[in-house]
This record gives structure tokens, C-alpha cells and sequence, in this order.
């Protein structure tokens, strides 16, 4: 199995979760994948446990990523109820020893290793305090510069923003593009990470007037990519897309 190949013209690609059409998603394997082609940036998603680890992880739980093996409240709990679980591939064999849940800094280590832009989901609402020690920890790597931060919660932006002035950060929304949105994009200087199916020639247009840049997710169909980027957002986010 392969990507499949987008003309993207300037528009960048970015790997959800690792290239995980293809390994694991938030895996060093999915990371690796990524990292070895042309992808702009690679995302991925951020916890913090109990005993204050940041761990590379979607859900809440452990319970989809493992097909139920482990049901793993991972905020709840320490890392070292989570360092040694081996995850199933995506086909679902089990023979592979090297597909875990990888602590932050294995995702930046790689990230940096092959010069790819880390687009950090920060899951769930961080505390400001968690938020200080995530940018901290960031810091020590020497690769703050190539981190663009996204969320859903917009707290989490706006004290990344605090302690981050010159960074990306993109809010991450399903919703639709509103004035009072807007509005608040361009009060903290945030750009906008949007579900693919709101966006339009016209409001793609409008976000670039005022200065915002417009990331869409999660995009898998090569014909929908290409009308994407013929409204001209700045990046795609896509399981398999390339």
C-alpha cells in the first residue's frame, strides 16, 4: 500500500496522525512513514498523564487503539501503566513488538531527525500550568520554532499564545465560519484548522483578506483535495493523501 499522490501546487500536506492510512496512527512506526516522504508537517495528539508524562495518543482511553485489550484512562494514570502496552497493527496482527503509544519527545525526536514541521494537537482542556510544562519541554528539544499548535479548546490557544508570541497556532473547529470567530482568530493572531466541508472558494478568500491561514482536516479523497486546493487553503490534513 501507498499514498496517493495530490498535485498540491503551494498548498502543503500534512500527515494525521503519522501517515496512518498506512501504519499506526500516533506511532513512531506512522511517524517514521511520514517522516521518509514529502510531507510538509506531521500531526499529532497530545495527552498528559497523572504523574505529568506527555504522551502521543488520540482518545482518551486506550481502549480503540488497542481493539479493547486495554482500557486505559491515560489522564488517570501514571505512564508506566502505559509504557509497555504493544498496540496491533492496523490490520490488526499482533506479531510487531515497535508499535506502542510513544512519549512527546520520541514524536519531536523524529520530527527533528527528518526536519518536518510538528503540528501538536493539545487533547482535551491542559490546566495553565500543564500548558507552561509542554512548551518547556518543547523548548529543551531545541525545535519550538517548527511546532504550530492546534485545539480544539481555545483557552489552550490563547495560553500557548501567552507564552508563544511568534508561533502558529491554529483552532481547530467543525463549526462554521462566523464574525465573532473571526474576530477572535485575528485578536490573538491564530490561523484556522477547519473541517474540510465548510470551506468555500469565497470564505477560504475571506480568511486570507484578514490574514488568516486556513488548515482543513481530515481529507482522504484525492478529487475533494484538489477542489481544496483550488479555493487555495494553505494546508491539508489527510490520512493518506500525499
Amino acid at each position: 500500500m501507498n499514498t496517493i499522490k495530490v498535485n498540491l501546487g503551494a498548498t502543503k500536506m500534512i500527515a494525521h496522525r503519522g501517515l496512518s492510512g498506512i501504519e499506526k496512527e500516533n506511532t513512531c512506526p506512522a511517524f517514521i512513514a511520514a517522516a521518509n516522504r514529502s510531507y510538509f508537517g506531521i500531526e499529532a495528539d497530545v495527552h498528559i498523564t497523572k504523574d505529568e508524562k506527555f504522551v502521543i495518543i488520540h482518545d482518551e482511553k486506550t481502549d480503540r487503539v488497542s481493539l479493547g485489550e486495554y482500557k486505559i484512562d491515560v489522564e488517570k494514570n501514571n505512564y508506566s501503566e502505559i509504557e509497555n502496552i504493544v498496540l496491533p497493527d492496523i490490520d490488526e496482527s499482533t506479531d510487531r513488538k515497535d508499535i506502542r503509544i510513544p512519549l512527546l519527545s520520541e514524536y519531536i525526536r523524529i520530527c527533528k531527525k527528518y526536519r518536518k514541521i510538528c503540528v501538536l494537537e493539545i487533547k482535551n482542556h491542559f490546566l495553565a500550568e500543564h500548558i507552561e510544562m509542554l512548551v518547556e519541554e518543547i523548548k529543551k528539544t531545541g525545535y519550538i520554532e517548527n511546532v504550530i499548535f492546534i485545539s480544539f479548546d481555545f483557552e489552550n490557544c490563547v495560553n500557548v499564545r501567552k507564552l508563544l508570541p511568534e508561533n502558529e497556532i491554529q483552532f481547530l473547529t467543525s463549526g462554521r465560519i462566523t464574525n465573532t470567530m473571526t474576530d477572535e482568530l485575528k485578536k490573538y493572531n491564530f490561523d484556522l484548522d477547519i473541517s474540510y466541508k465548510r470551506l468555500s472558494a469565497e470564505n477560504v478568500a475571506l480568511m486570507h483578506s484578514k490574514g488568516i491561514k486556513v488548515n482543513c482536516w481530515t481529507c482522504d479523497d484525492k478529487t475533494v483535495a484538489e477542489k481544496l486546493i483550488s479555493y487555495g487553503v494553505d494546508f491539508i490534513t489527510s490520512n493518506i493523501l500525499e
